[in-house]
């Protein structure tokens, strides 16, 4: 079987990185481990790690099926972790970077997440949105964004 890498961007194995602490065969350490754990289950299709992985505040008002529909219609393609903020004692902040594909558009976003502990374990609380663009409109025969080598519409078109 071949082995993948994380799409958290870690450059590591899917196996040794995230996959470990989706499963709950380890707890993520920091509220980095758990931002990358999030997105990587987002790229997985995992609507129920990403559902209990929020605050407990804001479990009621995300619900799993609204974030599998979410899943459903977008395919992850990047993270990008630009800054880790731990210097407060009640919250750590996470800046990134996303791209996925939504249909056509290319988007990016850019938010500063904020985490806390809940019971020993990191769970995101909310984030602030620093920016969320279309990229662009990808056209059937251009290079599909995934980096696939194929044609945007043999690919994800």
């Amino acid at each position: 079987m071949q082995n993948h890498l994380c799409p958290c961007g870690s450059q590591q194995e899917l196996d040794h990185c995230c996959q470990a602490i989706i499963t709950g065969a380890k707890q993520a350490n920091t509220a980095e481990q758990l931002m990358r754990s999030r997105f990587t289950a987002y790229a997985l299709g995992d609507s129920k790690y990403v559902a209990n992985t929020y605050a407990a505040a804001k479990q009621a008002e995300n619900s799993e099926a609204d974030i599998k529909a979410w899943m459903d219609e977008t395919v992850w393609l990047s993270l990008n972790v630009e800054q880790t903020d731990y210097t407060d004692n009640t919250y750590h902040y996470v800046q990134f970077v996303v791209r996925y594909l939504h249909g056509e558009q290319l988007c990016e976003m850019r938010e500063n997440s904020r985490f806390l502990q809940e019971n020993g374990s990191w769970r995101y609380l909310d984030g602030d949105i620093i920016n969320h663009d279309v990229v662009k409109t990808i056209g059937r025969n251009e290079p599909c964004p995934c980096l696939s080598g194929k044609k945007f519409k043999r690919c994800h078109g």
